[in-house]
């Protein structure tokens, strides 16, 4: 079982996102949560990927065409780091 902290960015934001974002980030969620990160790729809708430059770090899922979801993970303690809901602008 993988735990998801959200960064308190994303709870600020959650009211304001459009009722199938939220869904698909509560799907994405409930995936990552039972199964890990790596059980994204058999989902081609999220098109789950590492980020280059400064967000090498950091994973991109695809809420739909216009918003991503920036995460981090911590593989030594099971934990996904959900940082920010964005519209595509890195």
């Amino acid at each position: 079982m993988w735990i998801i902290k959200e960064h308190k960015d994303i709870l600020k934001i959650r009211p304001r996102l459009q009722p199938e974002v939220l869904k698909k980030y509560e799907l994405w969620k409930s995936i990552v949560s039972r199964h890990g990160p790596n059980k994204l790729k058999e989902f081609p809708g999220f098109h789950d990927e590492k980020l280059k430059g400064k967000y090498e770090d950091e994973r991109s899922s695809r809420l739909n065409l216009q918003f991503r979801l920036i995460y981090r993970v911590d593989t030594n303690v099971t934990t996904v780091y959900s940082l920010k809901i964005t519209p595509h602008e890195y």
